[in-house]
């Protein structure tokens, strides 16, 4: 397997002497699937923030392939993509136009610009718009007016269109009933055999319900700021998932 990112002596500090993270050491490597579990507040965002990037840390080193996030180029940073709890879909826009986003790394700043004033490469979009569960009629509806539901779907295959080799996603299930939960889990990881288009093989999703791990191949517990556990699913004990929920 090949080390992907990979993240040492992270620091990230939070309000007065209290850090978010406190000496976090993690790699990812290719085609693990990782989920990432802890009570609100244990720093699963924050650790999300840090390995795309988004975040800097007071102190320690995140690298990509080897090279520093803060030396890749705008493609490179395409390699990893996000599903932010808050999904962060421009409103104003139309479905495709939010799914065009996903492709800005690949396109200059004139197919940028051609893609604010309106419809273009509607058909590009089409493979990730049925991956990710969309009605085409809603393909030019504003993003406003959709559900939350339909929102979700958007943000997925805005994801999907990015073509990135690591998926990144915080808390993604929290808010969906259990059917799209379960859809949006099977596609995630890969389970879900989509042949026009290509998922990463490689991520680590935050989750707030355990039993969701199963089809995960690592676990990653966040405790206080702190890697609690670090192990591979068959050797996850009830007692270290337990440990995470426990006040102290």
């Amino acid at each position: 397997m090949r080390k992907l990112l990979d993240l040492k002596g992270i620091y990230v500090r939070g309000n007065g002497d209290e850090y978010r993270l406190r000496n976090i050491h993690l790699s990812i490597n290719s085609g693990e699937r990782i989920a990432l579990l802890g009570q609100s507040g244990a720093g699963k965002s924050t650790l999300l923030e840090v390995a795309n990037g988004s975040l800097q840390p007071h102190s320690g080193h995140i690298k990509w392939r080897g090279i520093h996030l803060k030396h890749l180029t705008p493609k490179q940073r395409q390699r990893i993509a996000t599903l932010w709890q808050d999904l962060r879909l421009i409103e104003e826009l139309t479905v495709v136009q939010n799914i065009n986003v996903g492709a800005l790394g690949q396109h200059n700043l004139l197919w940028a610009f051609r893609n604010l004033l309106g419809t273009i490469e509607s058909k590009e979009c089409l493979p990730y718009i049925e991956a990710a569960g969309l009605e085409q009629k809603n393909i030019s509806t504003p993003v406003q007016k959709l559900s939350g539901g339909q929102r979700q779907r958007v943000a997925i295959a805005r994801l999907l269109r990015q073509q990135a080799e690591l998926l990144l996603a915080d808390e993604p299930l929290s808010s969906l009933d259990p059917t799209l939960a379960g859809e949006v889990l099977e596609l995630f990881l890969n389970k879900k055999a989509i042949q026009s288009i290509g998922i990463p093989e490689t991520c680590m999703i935050s989750l707030h319900r355990p039993d969701l791990i199963s089809n995960f191949t690592r676990v990653i517990g966040l405790k206080q700021g702190q890697i609690a556990f670090d192990c591979p699913v068959h050797n996850l004990l009830p007692f270290d998932i337990n440990m995470l929920y426990i006040d102290e």
